[in-house]
């Protein structure tokens, strides 16, 4: 682990990521922050206030935020003289700072009834009082009869003698010029970040408005009343570009707010205009309102600290040096832990686990870092804290997927040999084939029995037991076959028999020869090559060599597209997943085609009846007791595929709900925590290789979450924002991994063409729900019935094997609909939006998989029939 080439690979790609670091952080120099601004907007609300709750700051905590502004801005911006707030003049003459005030009008006529004598009486009390502004965007939100409104300022201009107007944003002035008749001067709203204007176009932008108004309305004077730009929230799309260009985007960002207000303040020096900055203090009440993006306005934090550098080169992350060396540091112990027993892997392989080190490293740094910079509550820091458990998650899949593919490709050597041996007659032991059959045709059982038949092998037996079946024509040819064909075969009919197939193979152990020294496992359906005992049992020389495993194989693939597809999938795991299991000795154990030393079966107590993968239980228990296995990647057998899709998916919700109760069961052995002989490699192979179907699981979870937040962004799109953009990359970045991985390893490792490739990662990704829910209930239900996999069925029609992904179709509807719905409510939306609706798309491509493999598979199978003459099945052509 600790070899030259290991630290010079590690130093290297630190140094890269220090430099994209620095690269991206590089300090851009703009106008330095003026002594003194014209105006702040000012709301002394802090983290725990909440004025709709008429919860409201101290005025020892006004007189604070005042201190803090005084020498820095000439005059300040209220918007209500509701409770305490009334006394915001009074205490900012104190700190010799001029005051527009303002009253809040909204739907409640009588609280507006109560707001407006106040504020007649506070403007009239306080000298420091300039102008007025009755009524903040009152038009734009619909909150005040226009009439109303009218009267309300008609009213303020009789009473006052100060400068009376109302705030609305630049089209609302353009729309109503009556409006303008009622005001002393006219206060526009400019704000390019909600328009989607990109940064380095806001200000002229901002300019372009107000020359734009002072044309329409030359005899009126003009102010800002609020100009600003966020420094965290959602990112805009421009609603309205012009035909010449493409749309621009506002990002909110602490250095996109520094470089606006800069160059702003900087190019208004040269304007006589009057402005206040929006806004003074970080509002975090405003977010339920405006969404996240409410309360993030400020030029000072909610805590009263200044977000950004006033007069120093900007830096889009200030402390990127502190996050740099954190996630260098991650990904050094990530990298280390990956390259634990990489002696075989190549630098190339090396290279590409330090380069994903690096990236999940720096993910995880700056998921943390963006997330605990937010204003958090009790809610939010729970969904907090499950987005990083499951970003967690994801990142353990990314690693345990990229080691798997580095050591498929990327190895000086196989560890492990898996060359055939070479021994005589002599040294062979003999072997009991045992074939568990439960109503399977009798058809294709006379194949399996003929090719046990030809073995090209000294001593063996062959014992045939059906178990369970109740029609006396399903399982009495089969006696009669083995009767034909001689007392090598043995028949077996127990009815009834518990245990499902364990029970029927303990029961054939039982009856086993007693000179017998291996036990051979193969399914009703498997049709065996003559040189399968003789190539493989030479294996069993090895005294720890409890196992010998030939992958599953099958012979029906040319039978329909669907069985095509379900071929290619299933090659991945046995030409790819076993054999770098192989090389630590942590194969999966499957019940067919498999070799087991008998006298180990005997050791551990047979098969578990209580696991429906018994198969790959038995196999982990031998191997906490010590002992090997041996895998070869050669077919020495080939099977049939399920019919229809429905069977496939209850085969593999089988082999998930195993998986979880074999991960219950042996939770103590698999954590260390018991002392068996298990290895860290295999334990690590073990949970490595089951993760992407928890993943499956918690992934269901998500789907569901997924939908609903969509439809609380469709009907609350003011407060509720699409997740932030670093939980939605991470997801995508984890897909395109995954079928990266896919095509190249397909390509390049099982040599399967472009067409079998995209097969198989449909055929895959069609199973991802079923899965999911095998896991979910894996971990909440203990036994659930063995599923067998019948055989020579006839195909499900089209409109049945629709009906069976009817959940997946559910989905599918459910995370399109909210693609369209938040497409419709939020089409403003910028980059974290339109990530968003993507990660919905991708969401559903499982079950899109789902559904298309269940209309193939309702294409009518071509018709497959037996030669009773050459004593085969033939499949079309």
């Amino acid at each position: 682990m600790f070899r030259l080439t290991n630290v010079v690979i590690g130093i290297a790609v630190a140094v890269i990521s220090l430099s994209l670091w620095a690269y991206i952080n590089k300090p851009e120099i703009h106008p330095a922050w003026p002594q003194r601004v014209m105006g702040f907007s000012f709301s002394p609300m802090r983290a725990d206030f909440e004025p709709e709750e008429k919860n409201f700051p101290s005025k020892k905590q006004i007189e604070q935020d005042l201190a803090l502004l005084a020498g820095k801005t000439i005059a300040i911006r209220t918007y209500t003289v509701e409770d305490v707030l009334a006394e915001v003049p009074q205490l900012a003459r104190k700190y010799q700072l001029n005051v527009c005030l303002g009253a809040w009008l909204g739907e409640d006529e009588k609280q507006n009834a109560i707001e407006f004598p106040r504020f007649i009486r506070v403007a009239r009390e306080n000298p420091n009082i300039v102008r007025a502004i009755l009524g903040n965007e009152t038009q734009l939100h619909g909150m005040v009869p226009y009439s109303e409104l009218i009267h309300y300022l008609d009213q303020a201009r009789k009473k006052l003698r100060i400068p009376i107007s109302t705030a609305e944003p630049a089209h609302i002035w353009l729309k109503h010029p009556e409006l303008v008749k009622h005001v002393d001067f006219i206060a526009v709203q400019i704000l390019p970040y909600w328009e989607g204007k990109d940064v380095n176009t806001a200000v002229e932008h901002v300019f372009g408005v107000v020359k734009k108004i002072k044309a329409t309305y030359p005899k009126k004077p003009v102010i800002i009343s609020e100009v600003g730009w966020p420094s965290k929230g959602r990112s805009r799309l421009e609603r309205d570009p012009p035909p010449d260009r493409p749309r621009q985007q506002a990002e909110a960002s602490e250095s996109n707010q520094a470089v606006f207000l800069r160059t702003f303040l900087a190019r208004v020096k040269n304007e006589k205009l009057i402005y206040y900055i929006m806004e003074a203090f970080d509002q975090p009440w405003k977010s339920q309102y405006e969404g996240s993006v409410g309360a993030y306005w400020g030029v000072y934090n909610a805590n009263r600290q200044p977000k950004f550098e006033f007069t120093q080169p900007i830096v889009r992350v200030p402390n990127w040096k502190v996050l740099a060396s954190i996630s260098i540091v991650l990904a050094i112990i990530t990298f280390a832990l990956l390259l634990i027993d990489s002696r075989a892997m190549r630098g190339h392989g090396r290279s590409f686990l330090a380069l994903i080190s690096y990236f999940a490293a720096t993910a995880i740094v700056w998921i943390v870092y963006e997330y605990s910079s937010l204003y958090l509550t009790i809610g939010t820091i729970i969904i907090g804290v499950l987005l990083v458990f499951g970003m967690i998650g994801i990142i353990a899949v990314l690693l345990a997927e990229a080691h798997e593919w580095a050591e498929a490709i990327w190895y000086k050597q196989r560890r492990r040999s898996m060359d055939l041996l070479i021994s005589t007659d002599t040294d062979l032991p003999k072997v009991s084939i045992h074939v568990p059959a439960y109503n399977e045709p009798p058809e294709m059982l006379r194949l399996t029995l003929a090719a046990l038949a030809r073995l090209n092998y000294p001593d063996y037996e062959v014992l045939l037991i059906d178990n369970n079946t109740k029609n006396p024509a399903v399982w009495q040819p089969l006696q009669a076959i083995c009767e034909e064909l001689g007392p090598r075969f043995r028949f077996y009919h127990v009815d009834p028999l518990a245990g499902f197939k364990a029970g029927a193979l303990n029961f054939a152990l039982q009856e086993t020869a007693d000179d017998a020294q291996v036990i051979a496992v193969i399914d009703s359906d498997y049709v065996v090559e003559p040189q399968w005992l003789r190539d493989l049992v030479p294996h069993f020389g090895n005294k720890q060599v409890a196992i010998v495993q030939a992958p599953q194989d099958y012979r029906d693939e040319q039978q329909s597209a669907f069985k095509s597809m379900c071929y290619s999938e299933y090659r991945g795991f046995f030409f790819i997943g076993m054999v770098t299991r192989n090389e630590r000795n942590a194969i999966i154990q499957h019940g067919t085609m498999t070799l087991i030393r008998k006298s180990v079966l005997a050791q551990v107590n047979g098969w578990a009846e209580w696991c429906i993968t018994e198969d790959a239980e038995l196999g982990f228990r031998i191997f906490e007791q010590g002992y090997e296995a041996v895998y070869t990647p050669r077919s020495y057998g080939k099977g049939l595929m399920p019919d229809t899709f429905n069977d496939y998916k209850l085969q593999r919700y089988r082999w998930a709900y195993g998986a979880v109760q074999i991960l219950k069961h042996h939770f103590t052995s698999l954590t260390g925590r018991e002392t068996t002989s298990l290895t860290n490699g295999q334990r690590y192979h073990f949970i490595a290789g089951w993760l992407p179907w928890i993943a499956d699981g918690v992934n269901l979870f998500f789907s569901v979450a997924a939908i609903i937040w969509s439809v609380a962004m469709m009907l609350f799109p003011m407060q509720v924002d699409p997740p932030l953009v670093i939980f939605a990359i991470l997801p995508l970045s984890l897909f395109c991994f995954k079928m990266a991985k896919i095509i190249y390893l397909y390509r390049t490792t099982v040599n399967a063409s472009m067409k079998h490739t995209i097969s198989a990662a449909l055929a895959g990704l069609a199973l991802s729900h079923t899965v999911a829910v095998a896991i979910m209930q894996g971990l909440i239900t203990q036994n659930k019935p063995f599923f067998r996999t019948p055989k020579l069925k006839t195909p499900s029609r089209l409109l049945k094997a629709i009906a069976d992904v009817r959940w997946e179709i559910l989905f599918v509807i459910g995370l399109w609909g909210s693609t369209c719905g938040v497409y419709m409510v939020q089409s403003d939306g910028g980059l974290d939006l339109q990530l968003w609706m993507l990660l919905l798309l991708i969401q559903s491509l499982p079950y899109v998989a789902a559904v298309i493999m269940a209309f193939i598979s309702g294409i009518p199978l071509l018709p497959a029939y037996y030669d009773q003459d050459n004593d085969e099945l033939i499949a079309p052509e």
